[in-house]
């Protein structure tokens, strides 16, 4: 699972410089953080997704002119990988909304796997298609998915990060597992797609 680096520490120095604007400090904690925000947004929009670049660069926009509100009551790759999940969830819900598809798009040879790799090819149906499903999800419970399964936070750190209880952390990833399995069974394709038993 990938996740902005929760272990990256962030000198408080550079940090209360960045959230001053020294341009110098923001440039360093962008380098810190980048390598795993850009790794989060693959991680929530599949690498072939033809907004990444733009939403890795919003991402890295959105943390730049959030670090004013910062409060530390999470850690900074924490507080940044929630700002790459909402633009990630953002991005997916306007590609389906106009009816686009481009996020890994079905090619004729799978995916753009090569044939050779057929584990490869299920793998990235399966991420596909649930991807998609969490685009239905509200958006509370999407973010909240998308942080313990896709980026593999722990539900401590998801509260920790979204700033909510930890029960309110269980209670949305429940719900959201509740829908998306109701709508996995609703459908044979996708029941079929994700090898649900």
């Amino acid at each position: 699972m990938t996740t902005p680096s929760p272990r990256i520490h962030v000198p408080d120095a550079l940090l209360e410089r960045a959230i001053r604007g020294d341009a110098g400090a923001i440039g360093q904690l962008l380098k810190q953080l980048a390598p795993g925000m850009i790794r989060a947004s693959r991680s929530l929009l599949g690498s072939s997704h033809a907004d990444l670049d733009d939403v890795v660069q919003q991402s890295l926009i959105g943390l730049v002119q959030a670090l004013p509100h910062f409060r530390g009551e999470c850690s900074l790759p924490h507080f940044a990988s929630r700002i790459v999940t909402r633009t990630a969830l953002a991005a997916r819900r306007r590609t389906a909304i106009r009816g686009e598809r481009q996020d890994d798009a079905i090619e004729p040879d799978g995916f753009g796997v090569p044939p050779s790799q057929p584990e490869a090819l299920e793998a990235e149906r399966r991420r596909h298609a649930v991807r998609s499903l969490m685009e239905k999800l509200p958006e509370e419970q999407a973010e909240t998915l998308a942080l313990r399964v896709v980026l593999g936070f722990s539900l401590e750190e998801v509260a920790e990060a979204t700033g909510v209880p930890l029960n309110t952390v269980r209670s949305r990833v429940r719900l959201a597992k509740a829908s998306l399995k109701k709508r996995i069974e609703a459908d044979p394709l996708l029941f079929a797609a994700l090898e649900v038993e």
